[in-house]
């Protein structure tokens, strides 16, 4: 029986992850579960499962908890560093990061520290830490299995090799999200409801508007060139989310990776990995599908994709900048401070004002971030 940590519990991948143990009984332990502010649904799934160890960011958040969970015998802990020290459990076994944004990055450093397999699901940390992860995998011997559908496309089709050279590019794809067919001007005048109405996948608010706007492409992009050390990486516009990703190799055959979009199927795979659990998340019938279609993206009327290329070639700085600014312009559009097409327009002003530098240590990105974020609110 494997232990289990699951960091970011009550979003959507952290809801998910549950499904999955839900129908492995026998399989897995729940050693520990982390959230933010979310204490209501916190409560809920530490009664169901009784892990060990709860971790909640929020201080008033933990008195609930212990109230709540005093008879349980359950370990609380409380503050902004608590999902790194559920990170680092000695007991775990995988550590499950489906925490949103940058803040899956320190708790997912924390856990290759301490030599954890880690199932994730937080592309930014990958993005912006990319130099500290692979220091951290090289020194402590750790595993990352990626829980993206789009990542662990790849990581299941790149099982077909041993050898990276044979590969000449990974290819990405994407749904082209609930935009996909509207002109430029169209999407000037997006709200936020509109944004948040994905075609094929139920996700949380910021991927969901990350998928709209395609951002949350141009982060995969960077981290599967990072993650898998390939740096060709393209997208294709799929609006069914059948294929999620390909493999093209030197001899020019493609593998592609299918299943009806479920993501429960790629975490199923990061917990199970090397073996295949029958659980039948994404069980695809192709008949009834039918036909699958595929085109280029437009970069013009999704410039994240062509920033997000800058970015990857700059590789240092500018990964960094493109995240910060990007959550920092999404969370003014939420508020109704920008327009939908200003996002990309302050990432882009936010990239051409950053300064040089490194990103080499945890206070380096740091200072990049906040730089960042200052820089597309434009103060």
């Amino acid at each position: 029986m494997k232990n289990v940590v699951l960091l970011g519990s009550t979003g959507s991948i952290g809801r998910q992850t549950l499904d999955v143990l839900r129908a492995s009984p026998g399989e897995f332990s729940l050693l520990g579960i982390c959230a933010g502010h979310d204490t209501a649904t916190l409560v809920e799934q530490a009664a169901e499962f009784m892990p060990r160890y709860i971790g909640v960011e929020d201080e008033k958040a933990a008195q609930t908890l212990r109230a709540a969970h005093a008879e349980l015998g359950s370990k609380i802990v409380a503050g902004k560093n608590a999902a790194s020290e559920l990170a680092a459990l000695a007991e775990a076994d995988v550590v499950v990061n489906a925490i949103s944004g940058f803040a899956g990055m320190l708790p997912l450093l924390n856990a290759l520290r301490h030599g954890k397999t880690v199932a994730l699901a937080n592309k930014e940390s990958i993005v912006c830490a990319h130099s500290l992860v692979w220091d951290a995998l090289d020194c402590y011997g750790g595993r990352i299995l990626p829980i993206d559908s789009e990542q662990s496309a790849i990581f299941q089709c790149l099982a077909a090799t041993d050898y990276r050279k044979d590969v000449k590019r990974l290819i990405l794809t994407a749904s082209g999200g609930p935009f996909r067919t509207f002109s430029a001007e169209r999407m000037q005048s997006v709200t936020p409801q509109m944004a948040l109405a994905h075609p094929t996948w139920k996700m949380g608010k910021n991927i969901t508007l990350d998928s709209a706007t395609m951002f949350n492409k141009g982060l995969e992009i960077m981290e599967a060139a990072y993650l898998f050390e390939i740096p060709k990486v393209d997208v294709l516009i799929h609006p069914e989310s059948v294929v999620h990703s390909l493999v093209e190799f030197a001899d020019g055959s493609t593998m592609a990776q299918l299943s009806m979009p479920d993501m429960r199927l790629a975490i199923a795979y990061a917990l199970t990995y090397p073996l295949r659990a029958p659980l039948g998340f994404g069980a695809l019938d192709l008949a009834k599908v039918g036909t699958l279609s595929f085109e280029a993206p437009d970069t013009a009327r999704f410039p994240a994709l062509r920033l997000a290329y800058e970015a990857l070639a700059e590789g240092e700085v500018l990964p960094v900048v493109y995240n910060a600014a990007k959550e920092a312009a999404s969370d003014m559009f939420f508020k109704g401070q920008i327009g939908f097409t200003d996002i990309a327009a302050r990432v882009e002003y936010a990239m051409t004002h950053a300064p040089g530098g490194w990103a080499r240590s945890v206070e380096d990105i740091l200072a990049i971030d906040e730089a960042a974020r200052r820089l597309a609110r434009k103060e």
